[in-house]
């Protein structure tokens, strides 16, 4: 992990981390890119390609991207990155991404960070029209 000097660049830092995080995420969850150039997120981000490949190397000193090549450089986000992000992600877009109709109330436990992506338990699941083969009808046909 690298030493940060004074408070202005330790809060550069985190809000960098944050950005990165969260734009990768959301690019490897649209499927757009999954091994991200960092001169390709700089563009994104609207900013200096100098100062994403730093903190881009940082993060992965830090553990949160992987290199996974370097000629160009491309970084993926580590389990740990895609943790971070995810959380991020989900706290900064929580206005956007509310429960639908139908879905749960705030407070289920779907919505805690730690369960992004996993389904609501609440949620009904698809009632089937026929029985699995070599399973009894639970409810004969006459009834239905």
């Amino acid at each position: 992990m690298t030493t940060v000097a004074d408070g202005k660049a330790a809060l550069d830092a985190l809000y960098w981390r944050a950005e990165i995080l969260q734009a990768m995420f959301w690019m490897r969850g649209e499927g757009i890119e999954s091994k991200v150039e960092p001169r390709r997120l700089a563009e994104f981000l609207a900013v200096d390609p100098a100062d994403i490949e730093a903190q881009m190397r940082d993060l992965a000193i830090q553990g949160f991207l992987l290199e996974v090549s370097t000629e160009p450089w491309h970084y993926e986000l580590s389990p740990r990155g895609v943790v971070e992000g995810g959380r991020g992600f989900q706290d900064e877009f929580a206005d956007l991404t509310h429960a639908a109709h139908y879905e749960c109330a705030p407070g289920c436990w779907c919505h805690d960070p730690d369960h992004v992506g996993e389904p609501c338990p609440s949620a009904p699941a698809p009632r089937p029209t026929e029985p699995p083969p070599g399973e009894p009808d639970p409810e004969p046909r006459h009834a239905r």
